[in-house]
């Protein structure tokens, strides 16, 4: 049996057939907009209504539950924006409702995204008393110089200094990186994501610096203001990120993410599983099924839209549509491989009505970048470093 077979059997959780149900709940705001941001953040001069968003993320929690049942809720996560600009009672309430509206499973992963920026022990200490249990940082990097190029607003030492707030507090903690930024050797992050290892860290999520459309970073790039890895080079930063985290126990169980066996991110795995979950607040995106159909459902982006949205109608959905099976066996592929464990050939002929090409797997493998085993597909090693390119070759 390969590595990546012995990985994918270890790698802890449900299979797809039982992928779990998951809550994700969107906090829109931030104290200033990353220049390589395109997620659905805002910044504002004044504070929200804490309340009345809370009010409203109850609202819509509260309709989505008369669809989908009382169904026992594996994992919540608040992302972002940054939630940690919440107050822990206003987190304390959101939980409280998603409590009222399903059971929570014994074991419930509950995780709260912070910037090392609003990290405060106390503040910290009360998100714990709500019920948060595992907290996901963006710490982004450990040198001053990329972090004030990142647009971040905190240095290196308030990074680390936030991780060891988050360990004394809470059982699980994560933290996030960005690498592959100008200039940036091999051996040099290798260095860096060395000292983020030292730090008894059980989960990193490890990403490659993408310039994103409608991004400031975007504008520099077009000008020539901004010069990124080429594809030697990006390889090379991929190569020493997956040899640096296996030497230290910490194996990729997803492209970009890295965990110690049993501290993989239960939420992401339902969605890399092709599970089931709501997502509530602005922009918030969801997969919810009836036992018949499965809908894609998505919140209006605005904030201050949204409020009125769910103030008006109950919720703030602009999308709510059925997805045919071919649509998702589609996303179970896309989103399946991702994973070490790969999907399950059968669930797949199950949605698309028709197995994978044998063929294009057949010559996949040949050349080292798919195996099959056990009635699952998976990319190898070598596969995820082109996985866009495998997934476009298998879905045609």
């Amino acid at each position: 049996m390969t590595d990546a077979a012995v990985l994918a059997r270890e790698t802890t959780g449900a299979r797809e057939h039982d992928a779990g149900f998951a809550i994700y709940v969107h906090w829109p705001f931030c104290l200033s907009k990353c220049p390589y941001c395109d997620f659905n953040s805002h910044v504002r001069h004044e504070k929200p209504d804490e309340a009345r968003f809370a009010r409203a993320i109850a609202a819509e929690l509260a309709e989505a539950a008369a669809r989908t049942g009382r169904r026992s809720v594996d994992s919540i996560f608040f992302g972002g924006g940054t939630p940690s600009l919440m107050q822990p009672a206003t987190v304390a309430a959101i939980l409280d409702q998603i409590a009222w509206h399903w059971p929570l499973a014994p074991d419930i992963e509950i995780t709260l995204e912070a910037n090392p920026t609003s990290v405060e022990a106390d503040r910290f200490r009360g998100y714990r008393t709500a019920g948060v249990n595992r907290v996901s940082l963006g710490v982004q990097s450990l040198e001053n110089d990329s972090l004030k190029f990142l647009g971040r607003l905190h240095s290196a030492e308030e990074a680390l200094s936030a991780v060891a707030i988050a360990r004394a507090h809470f059982p699980r903690v994560s933290f996030d990186l960005i690498y592959a930024r100008p200039g940036q050797t091999p051996s040099a992050w290798k260095a860096e994501l060395t000292r983020a290892l030292t730090e008894e860290s059980e989960h990193l999520s490890l990403y490659q610096l993408t310039i994103e459309e409608e991004t400031p970073f975007a504008a520099l790039h077009r000008n020539g203001r901004l010069k990124t890895p080429d594809e030697e080079e990006g390889r090379a930063l991929w190569d020493a990120t997956q040899e640096t985290c296996e030497a230290h126990g910490l194996p990729a169980y997803e492209i970009s993410n890295h965990a110690r066996p049993g501290a993989e991110c239960r939420h992401n795995l339902v969605y890399w599983r092709y599970g089931d979950y709501v997502g509530v607040g602005p922009g918030a995106h969801g997969r919810i099924g009836d036992g018949k159909t499965r809908y894609a459902t998505m919140t209006e982006l605005h904030p201050e839209k949204w409020l009125a949205l769910v103030e008006a109608n109950g919720h703030g959905r602009i999308v709510d549509d059925p997805l045919r099976q071919s649509e998702q066996a589609d996303e179970l592929l896309l989103m399946g491989l991702r994973l070490r464990e790969g999907i399950d050939l059968a669930r797949y002929a199950s949605l698309a009505g028709r197995d994978l090409d044998p063929a294009r797997i057949a010559s996949l493998a040949a050349e080292g970048l798919v195996e099959v085993g056990d009635g699952r597909l998976r990319v190898t090693a070598s596969g995820f470093a082109v996985l866009d390119a495998i997934v476009a070759d298998l879905a045609v």
